[in-house]
């Protein structure tokens, strides 16, 4: 009796643990690959127009009031939309500015952005205009500040520079009116 519960001992104290390691049977399922979301696929569709403010980047600086105006209720932007086209890759195709507006930059064409993904260094993605479908002469870039998301919300900035510095800058905050989000 006393070699048995010896033996009985052993195996409650030495293998039992081991056998809550064994492996299963069962092979771990990790799903198939697919292809990683790009910002393409976010900011693609018809955005409408919400508020746009007119920011005086010397007025700013200098603390000199008024440097910010909003102008989203002068020269009909209210019915100001753009429309980003993508094929069906999600790959840029071209760009259409509606609506009776003053054009603060091109109106049709060609867009794509600076990076399909958000950049890791903080920079932001920019939105290049272009007159060509070759993409060689880029017009204007769009500086994107909230990318779309949760929410169908956009936000970018038009920089108007001198000899590198800005000195007046556009900030159009939209909403998706129509689009595959």
């Amino acid at each position: 009796m006393k070699r048995f519960m010896k033996r009985l001992m052993f195996y409650l104290v030495f293998l039992t643990p081991g056998l809550i390691f064994l492996p299963g049977c069962n092979e771990t399922e990790d799903g198939s690959f697919v292809e990683p979301i790009t910002l393409y696929e976010k900011v693609n569709g018809t955005w409408g127009l919400k508020k746009l403010v007119m920011i005086d980047n010397y007025a700013k600086a200098n603390t000199i009031e008024p440097s910010e105006q909003e102008i989203s209720s002068y020269f009909n932007f209210e019915e100001m939309e753009i429309t980003l086209n993508v094929d069906e890759d999600n790959n840029p195709t071209t760009f259409a500015v509606s609506g009776d507006v003053p054009a603060l930059f091109l109106t049709e064409g060609y867009w794509e952005l600076s990076s399909p993904f958000p950049t890791t260094d903080l920079s932001r993605v920019k939105i290049n205009l272009y007159s060509d479908s070759g993409r060689q002469n880029k017009v204007d870039e769009l500086e994107l500040t909230t990318i779309p998301g949760a929410r169908d919300e956009m936000s970018f900035e038009l920089v108007r520079r001198s000899d590198g510095v800005a000195f007046l800058t556009y900030s159009f905050s939209l909403s998706l009116t129509d689009g595959n989000q």
